[in-house]
């Protein structure tokens, strides 16, 4: 992996909020998110796109609030959707893949394992479907770890589904940042001696992935870990329109 990056600016975007009862009267924070890169050149690349506004959500489940679409984050920023140049689709759970249809002059990069998947049928992602195999959307398929960008690399997670995929960036100041995505939604979940869930593919899987992720975080010095739903870290992370650079 280069020491060079061509990243400038990285935006976390949390959508909504959510509290979850656990048994014994705990509760548990969570968040929908996606982010924005932005490069010395000019380019924005979004990571993700959220919650879809055409899919109800369930009635027994607990509220969704402090909602925000990724179109009125980036509005916020004074973007329109044709000011972004590529969108990195970690996965196409409905959570993450909801407003991908309205992204249609950027490149879209996903692996192919996920992308043969979903195409193929699989149920899991057939409630965004309609978003995310949009006609009119360009995929770019790739295979594995691969550095799209000098200073961000794609890793291939699977286990929480097959083909996720995390990232890693070099960000100028703060340094090398890994975003875990759903290979790692908690940070208490980030140790070799996790389980999986049933929102979880695959549990070797999804060990494997997580010891890579912890040896790379060691390997790489990286400066700060961003995980893919945990409402507590997210309480205290910069979020848009504030940003890491």
């Amino acid at each position: 992996m280069t020491t060079d990056t061509s990243i400038a600016r990285l935006y976390l975007m949390q959508l909504s909020t959510t509290t979850v009862p656990l048994p014994g009267g705990r509760t548990l924070e969570m968040v929908l998110v996606c982010y924005l890169i932005e490069t010395n050149e000019g380019k924005r690349i979004l990571i993700d796109s959220g919650y879809p506004a055409d899919v109800p959500r369930r009635a027994d489940g607990p509220p969704s609030l402090n909602q925000k679409n990724v179109l009125e984050h980036l509005a916020e920023l004074r973007l329109s959707p044709d000011d972004i140049n590529m969108v990195i689709a970690t996965h196409f759970d409905v959570d993450h893949a909801g407003y991908h249809d309205s992204f249609k002059k950027a490149e879209f990069v996903v692996q192919r394992e996920h992308y043969e998947l979903a195409r193929a049928g699989h149920p899991r992602f057939a409630a965004a479907r309609g978003h995310w195999d949009h006609p009119d959307l360009r995929y770019r398929l790739v295979d594995g770890d691969f550095e799209i960008l000098p200073g961000l690399t794609l890793l291939e997670t699977s286990g929480h589904a097959r083909g996720h995929q995390s990232l890693l960036l070099r960000l100028p100041n703060t340094g090398p940042v890994l975003l875990a995505i759903d290979a790692v939604i908690l940070e208490r979940l980030f140790t070799i001696e996790r389980k999986g869930s049933p929102m979880d593919d695959n549990e070797d899987q999804l060990l494997a992935s997580t010891r890579k992720l912890l040896e790379l975080v060691q390997r790489e010095r990286v400066q700060l870990i961003v995980f893919g739903h945990d409402g507590s870290q997210w309480a205290n992370l910069k979020k848009a329109p504030a940003f890491y650079d």
